[in-house]
């Protein structure tokens, strides 16, 4: 290894091309590969999104309908199967609250939780959660349990 035989380390050095609009020179001057006027050859240019040249766009001709309430509250559902099944997989003894919601997953941290009736519940559970069906609070309470609303 000496002088004469350096080099730059593989893939370091990269082949830059033609600089563009650097003088008629550089064989990339003049409109420098953007065409002939119009606002695509103009610096600054962008399109707007879902431009589609001119002609009424999509989003503007299809109708609109429906109405959406601004107050709605979106509830994150968990049925009662669902605690049963982590009754017998041993993830959860004999309270249910937020933790042990957001520490099985079935709901994110900024959720708010309601527990519904679907399937059967054996297990005599302490469950807190925003809101309840009346199927699932009947259930609860059948089984020996109690639902908190928080």
């Amino acid at each position: 290894m000496d002088l004469s035989n350096l080099k730059p380390a593989q893939g370091s050095v990269k082949n830059q091309g033609k600089r563009v609009g650097r003088g008629q020179g550089s064989g990339k001057g003049g409109t420098a590969t953007r065409g002939h006027k119009g606002a695509k050859s103009r610096s600054g240019y962008s399109k707007k999104l879902g431009f589609e040249g001119g002609q009424m766009p999509l989003q503007r001709r299809v109708p609109k309908f429906g109405f959406k309430n601004i107050n709605r509250v979106e509830y994150q559902g968990v049925n009662l199967d669902t605690l049963q099944q982590l009754v017998d997989d041993k993830k959860i003894k004999d309270t249910v609250d937020l933790e042990a919601i957001l520490s099985n997953r079935l709901a994110g941290k900024n959720d708010l939780v309601k527990i519904l009736g679907r399937g059967e519940l054996k297990a005599k559970l302490k469950v807190s959660a925003h809101k309840f069906t009346a199927s699932a609070k009947a259930a609860i309470e059948a089984a020996g349990g109690e639902a908190v609303t928080l």
